[in-house]
C-alpha cells in the first residue's frame, strides 16, 4: 500500500513538471512601455532584437516560432502568426558557403542579406512559413503553409510557394462569404478599406 502511495505522489509530481514545462499562450505584451492587451504570444516563440520587433495590438503569434528582428521587423494590427515560422532580418547562408573558414574574420561579407520585414493588417501566416529579409506583405494576405517568401507582395494577395507566388485574392475569396454574412461586410470594411 505504501508503495502504491509513493507512485502516486511521483506520479502527481512527474505530471505537475510536465504541466510546467508546456507551452503556454502569454496574454498581452510590452512594447517600449506600452501595454498591448490583446496580443497573444506564445511562451515556445522565441524573440531576438526585441528592441527592433514592431507589433501593433491584436496580434496573435502562435509556438515554435522564431523571430529574428535585428534588421526591423512590423507585424501590424490583426496579423495571425501561425505555428513553427520563421521571420528573419538577415540571412548568411550564401555568405558562409562562399567564405568557408573565413566567415567569420571577414568584414562586409557578399551575399550577406539585412532587410526589414513588413506583415500588414490581418494578414495571415501559415505553418511552417518562412519568410525572408527585404519582404513586405500588404494588409489581408494570405500565406499557405510551407512557403518561402521574398519580396513585396499587394495587399489582399493569397501567397503559396517555394519560392513563393501569388496564387490568388483573399478579396475574391471573401465576396461570397460576405455575401452570405452581410453583418460582417461593416466590420470587415473598417480595417481593408483604410
Amino acid at each position: 500500500m505504501i508503495g502504491k502511495i509513493i507512485n502516486f505522489v511521483k506520479n502527481k509530481k512527474r505530471i505537475k513538471s510536465l504541466k510546467k514545462s508546456m507551452p503556454d499562450m502569454l496574454y498581452g505584451y510590452y512594447q517600449k512601455g506600452v501595454f498591448l492587451k490583446d496580443t497573444r504570444v506564445g511562451s515556445a516563440t522565441t524573440i531576438v532584437a526585441k528592441e527592433n520587433l514592431i507589433l501593433e495590438d491584436n496580434v496573435f503569434i502562435g509556438q515554435y516560432n522564431f523571430i529574428e528582428a535585428s534588421n526591423g521587423i512590423t507585424i501590424n494590427e490583426g496579423c495571425q502568426i501561425t505555428n513553427y515560422i520563421s521571420i528573419v532580418s538577415h540571412s548568411s547562408h550564401n555568405s558562409i558557403r562562399y567564405y568557408g573558414k573565413e566567415y567569420r574574420t571577414t568584414k562586409d561579407l557578399k551575399g550577406y542579406v539585412r532587410g526589414s520585414v513588413e506583415i500588414g493588417k490581418y494578414s495571415f501566416i501559415g505553418p511552417h512559413v518562412t519568410i525572408m529579409p527585404n519582404t513586405t506583405l500588404g494588409k489581408g494576405c494570405i500565406v499557405s503553409a510551407f512557403s518561402l517568401v521574398k519580396g513585396e507582395f499587394p495587399d489582399f494577395s493569397i501567397i503559396a510557394g517555394n519560392p513563393a507566388k501569388i496564387v490568388g485574392s483573399t478579396l475574391e475569396k471573401d465576396k461570397s462569404f460576405l455575401n452570405n454574412n452581410p453583418e460582417l461586410q461593416g466590420l470587415y470594411n473598417a480595417w481593408a478599406q483604410k
